[in-house]
């Protein structure tokens, strides 16, 4: 636990009692304030209670009057579309608002590091896609190499739950947009831009209210390094914000649409290989192709922005090549379930929008598509250049015919649920080709969450296919 810094004898209030709201509480008692929690839920307020801490309704009069600091947790609202009434009543009260992410970068560092030889380190990773994956990349990388690294934040543990690192220890955070826009301390090492597409635009007021989320990462506490994806105008312009020159290596840009160019450090990838380049000469180069946990484009823009954080941390290139070969990818993110008969089977549940969804289909060329669920803002339009690569579309969920009905040229046959989707995909599927599952859609109208999604798919892969867990 990283108990929290400054704030003995004061009392704090926690609002959301989730993983990262009882997370806070336990690190704000670790550091002798008094917590007072709340939540909507009576089932969290009695565990809660069961650990000791003070139950209060925040909402009502006057019950802010002793609170030095509400501590909220991501999914609720504090500004767009409009502020929980216990937000909305501290921003009245004019009690500051915080979260668990800003109590970390608050508490982490201190007197104790002079003791260190080597401080340790924190990379933070944010993007709209591909975060998860690079920041467990950057972990692996690093782990893999014999470096001691933990992960949190929205991927591993709370971040008030890891260990304190130890000498030369390395921090690496998966940060979201809710988490980053509320931060009042953001003071990483290493801050990490993978790419942006809209998602999330009703928490944040629009495109460019989400954009100014992620830009605060690096315009609180400014990075002694940032690493930005470029592919978008946002990336372009952020690393140009950043950057006092061409050859300013304080900011290394990634790409895995096309060669950069220029002084600066680049590190890029195409046709499969990845390139580092440095004051106009290539540095380093790494063959992609036949990695089997980062396949696509997408996943190689991931191995561009871990390669690059990693290198920023002095790591060598074949040392960091080695590390990319074993790694293995993340459960419902381009995870390959099975191969059997030259048919390869790849769970990309977490392909919950247009953009990331084209991105996996992007990455084969023949594909038996498992796709449907609760359609976001947008329609599927965007998903067109990709459609020639589909042999056929499975299409589950409540909305499965308005689904279809968007895949213009596409024979696609509604489904409805899981179990016969993968059937009639694995029936129908030729040698060379995936089944892929990749939803472009939200998974409430049938799963708990994409996890469950992912899950259901694999358990219907496996049964169609007659194999065990670990068997394929």
């Amino acid at each position: 636990m990283i108990p929290v810094q400054g704030v003995r004898g004061e009392t704090l209030a926690v609002l959301g009692l989730g993983r990262s709201g009882l997370s806070a509480a336990r690190a704000l008692a670790a550091g002798g304030a008094r917590v007072l929690v709340w939540d909507d839920t009576p089932a969290a307020l009695e565990r809660a209670a069961e650990e000791g801490f003070e139950p209060r309704n925040l909402v009502q009069d006057r019950a802010l009057d002793d609170v030095a600091r509400l501590i909220v947790s991501p999914g609720i609202p504090h500004l767009y579309p409009r502020p929980n009434p216990a937000v909305a009543a501290a921003l009245r009260a004019g009690v500051p608002v915080d979260n668990d992410i800003g109590l970390f970068f608050q508490s982490l560092g201190g007197e104790t590091w002079d003791a260190y030889d080597r401080p340790p380190r924190v990379i933070a990773v944010t993007g709209s896609n591909g975060k998860s994956t690079t920041a467990a990349l950057i972990h692996h990388l690093l782990t893999a190499s014999g470096r001691e690294s933990q992960l949190a934040g929205n991927i591993g543990r709370g971040v008030l739950d890891i260990d304190r690192p130890g000498d030369g220890g390395v921090v690496v955070l998966e940060l979201s947009s809710y988490q980053t826009e509320l931060a009042r301390a953001l003071t990483p090492d290493i801050a990490v831009f993978t790419n942006l597409s809209p998602d999330h635009l009703d928490r944040h007021g629009g495109l460019g209210g989400y954009f100014a989320a992620k830009r605060r990462l690096f315009a609180e506490g400014g990075p002694d390094r940032a690493v930005i994806g470029v592919d978008e105008t946002e990336g372009a312009f952020l690393a140009g914000q950043l950057a006092e020159g061409r050859s300013d290596d304080r900011v290394i840009r990634i790409s895995a649409a096309r060669k950069l160019q220029g002084p600066g450090w680049h590190v890029f990838a195409r046709k499969g290989f990845l390139s580092e380049w440095r004051k106009g000469r290539q540095i380093a180069s790494v063959d992609l192709r036949e990695i089997a946990g980062l396949p696509g484009a997408h996943n190689h823009q991931n191995a561009c922005a871990a390669f690059a954080a990693v290198r920023a941390l002095g790591m060598g290139p074949r040392e960091i090549e080695a590390g990319l070969r074993s790694f293995k990818g993340l459960p419902h993110r381009s995870q390959q379930i099975a191969e059997v008969n030259n048919v390869r089977y790849v769970n990309d549940s977490k392909a919950t929008n247009v953009d990331s969804a084209l991105k996996a289909l992007e990455a084969f060329p023949r594909i038996r598509w498992v796709c449907g669920g609760l359609m976001k803002e947008g329609g599927l339009e965007a998903l067109a250049p990709a459609l020639d690569r589909v042999a056929k579309a499975y299409v589950i969920g409540r909305e499965a015919e308005s689904f279809a009905l968007q895949l213009p040229g596409v024979t696609a046959e509604t489904c409805g649920d899981m179990a016969l989707a993968v059937a009639l995909a694995v029936a129908e599927a030729q040698p060379g080709e995936v089944v892929l599952l990749a939803p472009a859609a939200a998974s409430f109208d049938q799963y708990d969450n994409f996890e469950k999604r992912g899950e259901d798919f694999t358990a219907c892969v496996l049964r169609e296919l007659g194999l065990e867990p670990g068997e394929a």
